[in-house]
């Protein structure tokens, strides 16, 4: 049987190429996203065409008991969770507090950081029992730094940090890997960064600084990251770290 990479949150960017990475050295991936159905079908036909064990399914994870069943039903029809990428988004845009609602704000913490920890709530009590997992947690400046109009935003991320370590504080004696990943920058993501530019915007980034300039951050390339990290011995295990392409300032220049 496979070991098995749960990836909630695997749309084309970092959440998808993860989840290729995984099912190319040996894991069965389970890509889980909100929406598109058929950007979700072609990502887990392209895994499985290339030789590799991928499966698909739709999630929505405001829902109640979304995660919690798609965790179960993962454990009982799949296989043992073995590693856990929780790549959800929190992103409400740019807002000033007066047009930051109540309903917006509160989005970002159930997406960025009740999601994680019903993730988490959901995974490890197998992982414990099994002496063994680990939990790959996408991050964003915001978790480090709340600049002016994203009050929702900084909120969430700081809490997913902050989540982070207490999991770890708890759990990793018990064997479970929690790594916090930063993305301190834009990374070239067509169901992103591409949605939020707009695609004339977005090709125009590409073009000025990614693609041969190296001055976006490939996903592909931060799918090799999440790897190394779930396979470090655990005498020297990353809890945290941050990424960013060579040509963008650090967040604590900023």
């Amino acid at each position: 049987m496979k070991p098995v990479c749960l990836v909630i949150g695997a749309g084309a960017g970092i959440g998808g190429n993860v989840a290729a990475k995984f099912a190319q050295v040996g894991y069965h991936s389970v890509l889980c996203r909100r929406s598109d159905e058929d950007g979700l079908n072609r990502m887990v036909n392209d895994i499985n065409g290339n030789g590799g064990s991928a499966s698909g399914f739709l999630l929505n994870a405001i829902e109640d008991n979304s995660i919690e069943e798609r965790v179960a039903a993962v454990e009982a029809d799949i296989g043992p969770i073995d590693t856990v990428v929780f790549n959800l988004g929190a992103q409400i845009g740019d807002r000033p507090l007066a047009a930051t609602t109540y309903k917006a704000f509160e989005m970002g913490w159930r997406l960025a950081t009740f999601g994680l920890f019903r993730t988490a709530h959901s995974v490890v009590p197998a992982m414990e029992s099994r002496g063994k997992g680990t939990i790959l947690v996408t991050s964003a400046t915001a978790a480090v730094r709340g600049n002016a109009g994203q009050h929702s935003h900084a909120a969430a991320m700081g809490g997913r940090r902050m989540l982070c370590q207490s999991l770890n504080a708890q759990f990793s004696k018990s064997g479970i890997h929690v790594a916090h990943i930063l993305v301190d920058g834009a990374v070239d993501a067509p169901d992103t960064l591409g949605k939020m530019l707009g695609p004339e915007r977005f090709q125009e980034l590409r073009e000025t600084r990614g693609m041969e300039h190296d001055g976006l951050m490939l996903p592909a390339k931060i799918a090799e990251t999440y790897y190394h990290i779930a396979q470090q011995h655990r005498s020297v295990w990353t809890h945290e770290l941050d990424l960013r392409a060579y040509s963008d300032m650090p967040w604590w220049n900023h």
